[in-house]
Protein backbone atom coordinates (compact mmCIF):
# COMPACT_ATOMS: atom_id res chain seq x y z
CA UNK A 1 0.00 0.00 0.00
CA UNK A 2 1.31 3.34 -0.68
CA UNK A 3 -0.27 6.58 1.11
CA UNK A 4 0.62 10.32 -0.06
CA UNK A 5 -0.38 13.50 1.28
CA UNK A 6 -2.36 15.10 -1.76
CA UNK A 7 -4.39 18.48 -2.40
CA UNK A 8 -6.32 19.55 -5.24
CA UNK A 9 -5.76 23.60 -4.82
CA UNK A 10 -3.03 25.64 -3.50
CA UNK A 11 -5.28 26.93 -1.21
CA UNK A 12 -6.20 23.66 0.08
CA UNK A 13 -4.81 21.66 3.12
CA UNK A 14 -2.91 18.42 2.20
CA UNK A 15 -4.87 14.94 3.20
CA UNK A 16 -3.89 11.46 3.47
CA UNK A 17 -4.35 9.28 -0.22
CA UNK A 18 -4.47 5.89 -1.12
CA UNK A 19 -2.93 4.50 -4.41
CA UNK A 20 -5.65 2.81 -6.06
CA UNK A 21 -3.33 1.88 -9.49
CA UNK A 22 0.00 3.34 -10.53
CA UNK A 23 -2.20 6.45 -11.89
CA UNK A 24 -5.31 7.14 -9.26
CA UNK A 25 -5.57 7.96 -5.31
CA UNK A 26 -8.46 7.47 -3.15
CA UNK A 27 -9.40 9.84 -0.24
CA UNK A 28 -8.59 7.97 2.92
CA UNK A 29 -10.76 9.64 5.26
CA UNK A 30 -13.73 9.30 2.79
CA UNK A 31 -13.16 5.50 2.24
CA UNK A 32 -13.48 4.77 6.12
CA UNK A 33 -16.03 7.14 6.58
CA UNK A 34 -17.70 4.79 4.03
CA UNK A 35 -16.59 1.19 4.55
CA UNK A 36 -15.26 1.22 8.15
CA UNK A 37 -17.68 3.14 9.90
CA UNK A 38 -14.99 5.78 11.74
CA UNK A 39 -13.39 8.01 9.99
CA UNK A 40 -9.34 8.16 10.08
CA UNK A 41 -7.83 11.25 9.85
CA UNK A 42 -7.34 13.72 6.93
CA UNK A 43 -4.42 15.13 8.08
CA UNK A 44 -1.19 13.82 7.51
CA UNK A 45 0.63 14.83 11.17
CA UNK A 46 -2.74 13.36 12.53
CA UNK A 47 -2.46 9.90 10.53
CA UNK A 48 1.15 9.65 11.27
CA UNK A 49 0.61 10.22 15.38
CA UNK A 50 -1.22 6.74 14.90
CA UNK A 51 0.76 5.23 11.71
CA UNK A 52 0.83 1.79 12.35
CA UNK A 53 -2.77 1.46 14.35
CA UNK A 54 -3.97 3.04 11.12
CA UNK A 55 -2.04 1.53 8.61
CA UNK A 56 -3.56 -1.87 9.85
CA UNK A 57 -7.53 -0.32 9.89
CA UNK A 58 -6.54 0.96 6.71
CA UNK A 59 -5.71 -2.51 5.10
CA UNK A 60 -8.62 -4.39 6.70
CA UNK A 61 -11.22 -2.32 4.46
CA UNK A 62 -9.03 -1.87 1.61
CA UNK A 63 -10.33 -5.22 -0.30
CA UNK A 64 -13.70 -4.56 0.71
CA UNK A 65 -14.17 -1.35 -0.54
CA UNK A 66 -15.06 -2.58 -4.14
CA UNK A 67 -15.53 0.53 -6.59
CA UNK A 68 -14.46 3.76 -5.02
CA UNK A 69 -13.90 7.46 -6.00
CA UNK A 70 -10.43 8.16 -7.36
CA UNK A 71 -8.76 10.95 -8.25
CA UNK A 72 -5.90 11.08 -10.85
CA UNK A 73 -2.25 11.67 -9.60
CA UNK A 74 -2.02 14.15 -12.93
CA UNK A 75 -4.61 16.72 -10.92
CA UNK A 76 -3.84 16.73 -7.77
CA UNK A 77 0.16 18.04 -5.96
CA UNK A 78 1.76 15.65 -3.73
CA UNK A 79 3.08 17.00 -0.45
CA UNK A 80 5.76 15.44 2.15
CA UNK A 81 3.57 11.80 2.96
CA UNK A 82 3.62 12.78 6.85
CA UNK A 83 2.63 16.53 6.55
CA UNK A 84 5.47 17.73 9.07
CA UNK A 85 8.68 16.49 10.24
CA UNK A 86 8.72 15.37 13.68
CA UNK A 87 11.93 13.83 14.71
CA UNK A 88 14.31 13.72 11.72
CA UNK A 89 17.49 11.41 12.25
CA UNK A 90 19.98 11.06 9.81
CA UNK A 91 22.61 8.44 9.53
CA UNK A 92 25.76 9.56 8.44
CA UNK A 93 28.94 7.28 7.06
CA UNK A 94 26.53 4.11 6.33
CA UNK A 95 27.55 2.88 2.96
CA UNK A 96 31.50 1.57 3.01
CA UNK A 97 32.30 2.99 -0.41
CA UNK A 98 31.16 6.45 0.54
CA UNK A 99 33.31 6.29 3.20
CA UNK A 100 36.37 5.51 1.88
CA UNK A 101 35.24 8.35 -1.24
CA UNK A 102 34.99 11.00 1.47
CA UNK A 103 38.68 9.92 3.07
CA UNK A 104 37.36 8.95 6.38
CA UNK A 105 37.19 5.96 8.25
CA UNK A 106 34.77 3.03 9.10
CA UNK A 107 32.78 4.20 11.52
CA UNK A 108 32.65 1.35 15.55
CA UNK A 109 29.10 2.88 16.13
CA UNK A 110 26.36 4.84 13.70
CA UNK A 111 27.18 8.42 13.49
CA UNK A 112 23.77 10.18 13.57
CA UNK A 113 22.92 13.97 12.97
CA UNK A 114 19.37 15.54 12.63
CA UNK A 115 17.83 17.77 10.66
CA UNK A 116 14.39 19.93 11.16
CA UNK A 117 11.38 20.80 9.41
CA UNK A 118 12.25 23.81 8.19
CA UNK A 119 14.50 22.04 5.93
CA UNK A 120 11.68 19.47 4.68
CA UNK A 121 9.77 19.36 1.49
CA UNK A 122 7.44 17.75 -1.01
CA UNK A 123 8.42 15.63 -3.52
CA UNK A 124 7.72 17.98 -6.55
CA UNK A 125 8.89 21.06 -4.68
CA UNK A 126 12.17 22.88 -5.71
CA UNK A 127 15.32 22.72 -4.02
CA UNK A 128 16.92 25.79 -2.48
CA UNK A 129 19.88 26.80 -3.06
CA UNK A 130 21.02 29.99 -1.11
CA UNK A 131 23.49 32.27 -1.61
CA UNK A 132 25.35 31.01 2.40
CA UNK A 133 26.64 28.09 0.32
CA UNK A 134 28.91 27.24 -2.86
CA UNK A 135 29.13 23.55 -2.47
CA UNK A 136 25.42 22.21 -2.74
CA UNK A 137 25.64 18.14 -3.16
CA UNK A 138 22.65 15.32 -2.88
CA UNK A 139 22.26 12.24 -1.46
CA UNK A 140 19.82 9.28 -2.16
CA UNK A 141 19.10 7.97 0.96
CA UNK A 142 16.08 4.75 1.91
CA UNK A 143 14.37 6.30 4.87
CA UNK A 144 12.28 4.33 7.46
CA UNK A 145 8.76 5.97 8.63
CA UNK A 146 8.59 4.77 12.38
CA UNK A 147 5.09 3.41 13.43
CA UNK A 148 4.69 3.23 16.88
CA UNK A 149 6.58 4.21 20.41
CA UNK A 150 9.25 2.50 20.25
CA UNK A 151 12.28 2.51 23.06
CA UNK A 152 14.74 -0.07 23.77
CA UNK A 153 13.74 -2.03 20.97
CA UNK A 154 15.36 -5.38 20.44
CA UNK A 155 16.59 -6.03 17.25
CA UNK A 156 15.15 -9.06 16.65
CA UNK A 157 11.78 -6.95 17.17
CA UNK A 158 12.70 -3.89 14.91
CA UNK A 159 10.49 -4.45 11.84
CA UNK A 160 7.99 -4.36 14.45
CA UNK A 161 7.88 -0.40 14.71
CA UNK A 162 8.30 0.41 11.27
CA UNK A 163 5.19 1.79 9.60
CA UNK A 164 7.00 1.70 5.92
CA UNK A 165 9.41 3.26 3.89
CA UNK A 166 9.81 6.24 1.81
CA UNK A 167 12.49 8.45 -0.09
CA UNK A 168 14.76 11.23 1.05
CA UNK A 169 17.58 13.71 -0.57
CA UNK A 170 20.02 14.79 2.30
CA UNK A 171 20.38 17.76 0.33
CA UNK A 172 24.33 18.91 1.91
CA UNK A 173 25.81 22.00 2.18
CA UNK A 174 29.76 20.56 1.80
CA UNK A 175 31.02 23.94 2.72
CA UNK A 176 29.03 24.42 5.94
CA UNK A 177 29.39 20.78 6.91
CA UNK A 178 32.76 20.68 6.98
CA UNK A 179 33.63 24.35 8.23
CA UNK A 180 33.25 22.76 12.05
CA UNK A 181 33.48 19.35 13.51
CA UNK A 182 29.78 18.96 13.86
CA UNK A 183 27.64 18.65 10.54
CA UNK A 184 24.41 20.02 11.68
CA UNK A 185 24.82 23.77 9.84
CA UNK A 186 25.06 21.82 6.38
CA UNK A 187 22.00 19.45 6.64
CA UNK A 188 19.45 21.95 8.16
CA UNK A 189 19.49 24.55 5.34
CA UNK A 190 15.24 25.75 4.54
CA UNK A 191 13.92 24.26 2.19
CA UNK A 192 16.10 21.31 0.92
CA UNK A 193 15.26 18.14 1.79
CA UNK A 194 12.83 16.48 0.03
CA UNK A 195 10.96 13.96 1.19
CA UNK A 196 8.17 11.46 -0.72
CA UNK A 197 6.43 10.86 -2.97
CA UNK A 198 4.93 8.45 -0.29
CA UNK A 199 5.18 6.14 1.96
CA UNK A 200 5.08 2.58 1.22
CA UNK A 201 3.93 0.15 3.93
CA UNK A 202 6.36 -2.27 5.17
CA UNK A 203 4.58 -5.36 3.88
CA UNK A 204 5.14 -4.47 0.31
CA UNK A 205 8.61 -4.64 0.79
CA UNK A 206 9.71 -8.13 1.30
CA UNK A 207 13.22 -7.34 2.00
CA UNK A 208 14.46 -3.60 2.57
CA UNK A 209 18.03 -4.92 3.03
CA UNK A 210 18.27 -5.94 -1.42
CA UNK A 211 16.96 -2.94 -2.80
CA UNK A 212 18.59 -0.84 -5.92
CA UNK A 213 19.29 2.72 -4.98
CA UNK A 214 20.31 5.59 -7.63
CA UNK A 215 20.66 9.41 -7.81
CA UNK A 216 20.71 10.80 -11.19
CA UNK A 217 21.83 14.48 -12.48
CA UNK A 218 20.28 15.74 -15.36
CA UNK A 219 19.59 12.48 -16.59
CA UNK A 220 22.74 11.23 -15.39
CA UNK A 221 23.29 8.02 -13.44
CA UNK A 222 25.27 9.73 -9.90
CA UNK A 223 25.40 7.07 -6.78
CA UNK A 224 24.41 3.04 -7.93
CA UNK A 225 24.41 0.62 -5.52
CA UNK A 226 22.36 -1.41 -2.96
CA UNK A 227 20.78 -1.22 0.38
CA UNK A 228 22.71 -4.89 0.72
CA UNK A 229 25.30 -2.44 1.61
CA UNK A 230 24.42 -0.79 4.38
CA UNK A 231 27.46 -1.21 7.48
CA UNK A 232 24.45 -0.71 10.11
CA UNK A 233 21.56 -2.15 8.77
CA UNK A 234 18.34 -1.07 10.10
CA UNK A 235 17.38 -3.54 13.02
CA UNK A 236 20.61 -2.56 14.24
CA UNK A 237 19.86 1.32 13.11
CA UNK A 238 16.24 1.28 15.40
CA UNK A 239 17.84 -0.60 18.08
CA UNK A 240 20.71 1.37 18.63
CA UNK A 241 18.91 4.81 18.03
CA UNK A 242 15.63 3.84 20.49
CA UNK A 243 18.59 3.11 23.09
CA UNK A 244 19.66 6.58 23.34
CA UNK A 245 15.48 8.59 22.61
CA UNK A 246 11.90 7.09 22.51
CA UNK A 247 10.94 7.18 18.81
CA UNK A 248 7.39 8.27 18.19
CA UNK A 249 5.03 7.24 15.18
CA UNK A 250 5.80 9.60 12.54
CA UNK A 251 9.35 9.74 13.16
CA UNK A 252 12.07 9.36 10.31
CA UNK A 253 15.60 7.67 9.90
CA UNK A 254 17.48 8.60 6.63
CA UNK A 255 19.87 5.40 6.64
CA UNK A 256 22.41 7.12 4.56
CA UNK A 257 23.49 7.16 1.23
CA UNK A 258 25.93 5.08 -0.94
CA UNK A 259 29.06 6.54 -3.04
CA UNK A 260 28.85 8.80 -5.97
CA UNK A 261 27.83 12.46 -4.70
CA UNK A 262 28.92 15.62 -5.92
CA UNK A 263 31.77 16.53 -3.56
CA UNK A 264 33.72 13.12 -4.02
CA UNK A 265 33.77 13.35 -8.06
CA UNK A 266 36.84 14.81 -10.64
CA UNK A 267 36.01 17.23 -11.48
CA UNK A 268 33.41 18.43 -9.21
CA UNK A 269 29.71 17.12 -9.28
CA UNK A 270 28.11 19.43 -7.00
CA UNK A 271 24.76 20.49 -8.22
CA UNK A 272 24.23 23.93 -9.81
CA UNK A 273 20.76 26.11 -10.24
CA UNK A 274 18.50 24.69 -12.43
CA UNK A 275 20.14 21.02 -11.86
CA UNK A 276 17.19 18.21 -11.93
CA UNK A 277 17.94 15.48 -9.18
CA UNK A 278 16.25 11.81 -9.39
CA UNK A 279 16.07 9.12 -7.40
CA UNK A 280 15.16 5.93 -7.39
CA UNK A 281 14.89 3.15 -4.61
CA UNK A 282 13.49 -0.25 -5.80
CA UNK A 283 10.12 -0.92 -4.86
CA UNK A 284 9.80 2.32 -3.24
CA UNK A 285 9.53 5.19 -5.86
CA UNK A 286 11.04 7.72 -7.54
CA UNK A 287 11.77 11.32 -7.28
CA UNK A 288 12.54 14.22 -9.06
CA UNK A 289 13.45 18.05 -7.82
CA UNK A 290 14.69 21.00 -9.42
CA UNK A 291 17.71 22.90 -7.91
CA UNK A 292 16.58 27.07 -7.50
CA UNK A 293 18.95 29.62 -6.34
CA UNK A 294 17.19 31.87 -3.58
Amino acid sequence: MKLVAYRKNKDENYRVGVLTDSESIADVESLSQQFGGKALPANPSDFYAHASEYIEALQKILPETGRYESLSLQDVQLGMPLGEARKVICVGKNYQEHVHEMKSDIPDFPVLFAKFDNAIIGPEDDIYYPSITEKLDYEAELTIVIGKTASKVKKEDAFDYIAGYTLANDTSARDLQKRTPQWLQGKSLDHTTPVGPWVVTKEEVDNPHELAIRSYVNGEVRQSSNTAHLIFDIPFLINFISEIMTLEPGDIILTGTPHGVGLAMEPSGLLQEGDRVKLEVEGIGTMENQVKKV
